[in-house]
């Protein structure tokens, strides 16, 4: 598997401060077409990654601040055990980086033939297929 440093970045965001939207964190959000990287941390780095395929759904949220410095937070639900909810805080282009999630997800999906499946109570089914007989 490539590094990021390898893959094209599609997006490279930083996590900014509410006050005029100004990049005062040591948060990076990296996007590419495989993956999602947070790089936290200025002493103590950090680093969660979470592959594109995995991304089951996109939320953005923006609050009125937010608004006005023209930011938003997008949320992305996802079937990684480190991350399930990965939050992309504070961003610019949020509304443009949660359309690109959901559809490079969709593709990422399709790329890999990954089928998304629900938890279907089984016990249900039993008790529904008995009552049939």
């Amino acid at each position: 598997m490539q590094n990021v440093e390898e893959q094209e970045i599609v997006y490279k965001e930083r996590k900014r401060i509410l006050f005029l939207g100004l990049p005062w964190t040591f948060t990076k959000y990296i996007i590419t077409d495989e993956m999602i990287t947070v790089d936290k941390g200025f002493l103590k780095v950090e680093e969660d990654d979470c592959y594109m395929y995995k991304v089951q759904d996109v939320k953005l949220t923006a609050t009125l601040m937010q608004r006005i410095f023209r930011l938003g937070s997008v949320t992305c639900y996802t079937g990684d055990v480190t991350n399930p909810q990965l939050v992309l805080q504070n961003v610019k282009h949020s509304r443009e980086i949660k359309n690109y999630l959901l559809k490079a997800s969709e593709e990422a999906r399709i790329k890999r033939r990954t089928l998304n499946t629900l938890n279907i109570n089984a016990e249900d089914i039993e008790e529904y297929m008995d009552a049939q007989e």
